[in-house]
């Protein structure tokens, strides 16, 4: 087995293996296009089934929808309400699966209050409601891995919330999901596959197909970094693109087209002290819900469901989008936010199945699997909580071709690096501190991120106490971890550390920019970077983050699109 690292090294001894593989003979058995949840947990997949596997991310892992989400783990309360019990049932399970097995170190129990308005009649209906999510979590074979819901009655509402006004609900209940650092997750997922010996590269983009005839036999690559070309062959391709879908399927045909319709959501990030809750709150708006969740020592406030149609790297949060989150949690809480509270803003695009429906809100969360042409396996839909679902089911597709007999999924009993043994260092976390001579509240911060990968981040302080000392204008983040992000976790510009690997670029006050030269600096050396490439690291983070506020001024998608577009993506190497 690899090292589960995601050094510079294993990037390059990665694209040796993924060129070689145009010789006779060594070719893949399955080659995953895109880098988001879906496409990472398929690569885990095949490569646990004993597949020569490869995977490509034309920008940095998670980089799209996968980092941008409500980074919620749950089965979607209000699938219920439209009697999707399918998918909700599946998504539980999951959750469970994920809390309790493959990542008990990055995805956690949260608890929730779904507030009452009306007197008699909603409790009855709404508890009978979330007592089948209690219920449907307990058959899938799994312990749940969260308590029960609790009636709340106005008063117990209030001491779990005293923010809330007072006659904004007649009591509430109370019930639990789950979160995660979705980034975080596919970063490690990725560690994970390579672990099991997955051939991974980001910054890798997909120009072309390879075609004999009608079949689809690899693809065409390009290095963003050097530019280079080359060829990787695979006996199956398995598009995992999300919302660009279709423009990577049109590459080979426009046959049996599966239509992906992206839809932004918005989230606003505001400081924990702004109001007082020990629980987060699931809000009913006329268009769909709004949750407010606990994110460390913030909130995280969103989401809205609006079409876009305009560039898909980089959606833009209108001043209109953040006006409507306010407008609506300000309907319940004593003090109203305003402008100057929210210290984050990010905007995501979920991949909807389009249907004949006008609404991106209606639009159905299932997923689809396709096989349009031999060769090419096409996944889409679906939602983040359901990626390993969506991951077997097109490994699956991938595999019926296949000559010799393929062993069934198992990414049920995989954890991910970090998981195995969280429990007990946990437990030994004073130790830990002890040994290491870093404070109590730091270790717990790097086990709740890596897990017992977190020994290796100590290690390095210990080698470098510089390396335990904060990041400037983000106290949560030690050195150490701009390091481990560029030897361990493939972090290859400013930017991916400061938006991923760490979420520092929507929680400090100045979304990074005191932090960048600090990180530019530490990721040098690693990286063989001039000072030259260290000043255009910096001078592009600071010009993104500019082009971001910029956008959150303007009052529509077009000249917010506008702004934020005006700074290219990819710093190119010197």
């Amino acid at each position: 087995m690899a090292s589960g690292a995601l050094s510079p090294q294993n990037r390059d001894d990665a694209l040796g293996a993924l060129r070689a593989t145009s010789q006779p003979g060594r070719e893949l058995d399955i080659l995953i296009v895109g880098g988001g949840v879906v496409g990472v947990g398929a690569a885990l997949d095949a490569v646990t089934r004993g597949l020569t596997t490869g995977i490509v991310e034309a920008r940095d892992w998670a980089s799209g929808t996968s980092s941008r989400s409500s980074k919620l783990i749950h089965g979607g309360l209000r699938y219920l309400e439209m009697l999707d019990f399918a998918l909700v049932q599946e998504a539980l399970k999951e959750r469970g699966l994920l809390i309790q097995r493959i990542a008990p170190h990055l995805v956690k129990p949260v608890p929730f209050l779904y507030p009452l308005t009306k007197r008699f009649v909603e409790r009855p209906y709404v508890g009978a409601g979330i007592a089948l999510y209690d219920a449907m979590s307990m058959t899938g074979g799994n312990s749940r891995g969260v308590p029960l819901h609790k009636h709340l009655s106005r008063k117990g509402t209030l001491r779990a919330a005293p923010s809330l006004k007072d006659d904004a609900m007649v009591g509430s209940i109370r019930y639990y999901d789950a979160q995660v650092d979705d980034a975080r997750y596919v970063v490690n997922m990725v560690r994970t596959a390579q672990h099991y010996g997955a051939q991974a590269a980001n910054r890798v983009s997909v120009v072309d197909f390879l075609r004999e005839g009608e079949r689809v036999v690899g693809a065409r690559v390009k290095d963003q970094e050097t530019g280079d070309e080359f060829d990787i062959r695979a006996k199956q391709v398995v598009n995992a693109t999300g919302v660009w879908t279709d423009e990577t399927q049109a590459m080979v045909t426009d046959r049996g087209q599966m239509k992906v319709r992206a839809s932004k959501g918005i989230h606003l990030v505001v400081p924990k002290d702004r109001f007082q809750s020990t629980v987060g709150l699931i809000l009913r708006t006329e268009k769909s819900v709004l949750f407010v969740i606990p994110w460390g020592r913030h909130w995280i406030i969103g989401t809205t469901d609006t079409d876009w149609d305009l560039d898909k790297a980089h959606p833009a949060a209108t001043s209109k989008d953040i006006d409507y989150v306010l407008d609506h949690v300000n309907r319940v809480l004593k003090r109203p936010l305003t402008r100057e509270d929210v210290e984050g803003v990010y905007a995501g695009l979920r991949p909807l199945l389009a249907g004949e429906n006008d609404s991106t809100a209606k639009l159905s969360r299932e997923h689809v699997v396709a096989h349009p042409v031999p060769g090419l396996v096409v996944v889409a839909g679906g939602k983040w909580t359901t990626y390993r679902v969506m991951a077997k089911d097109a490994v699956d597709e991938a595999t019926r071709t296949l000559d010799e007999k393929i062993p069934a999924s198992c990414t049920e009993t995989v954890p991910l690096l970090g998981a195995e043994g969280y429990q007990a260092a946990w437990n030994m976390r004073g130790k830990l501190a002890d040994d290491s001579g870093v404070h109590v509240a730091r270790v717990e911060h790097l086990l709740q991120r890596f897990g017992t990968q977190a020994g290796a981040v100590l290690e390095l302080i210990t080698e470098d106490p510089a390396l335990g000392e904060p990041l400037p204008g983000a106290d949560d983040y030690l050195r150490a971890e701009v390091v481990f992000a560029v030897t361990h976790e493939g972090a290859r510009h400013v930017d991916d550390v400061l938006t991923r690997r760490t979420r520092i670029s929507i929680e400090s006050w100045d979304r990074g920019v005191s932090a960048a030269p600090v990180v530019a600096d530490l990721m040098a050396p690693l990286l063989g970077w001039s000072e030259q490439q260290v000043d255009r690291e910096v001078t592009h983070y600071r010009a993104r983050v500019e082009a971001e506020r910029l956008s959150q001024e303007q009052p529509d998608d077009v000249s917010a699109d506008s702004a934020r577009t005006n700074v290219h993506d990819i710093v190119p190497l010197s």
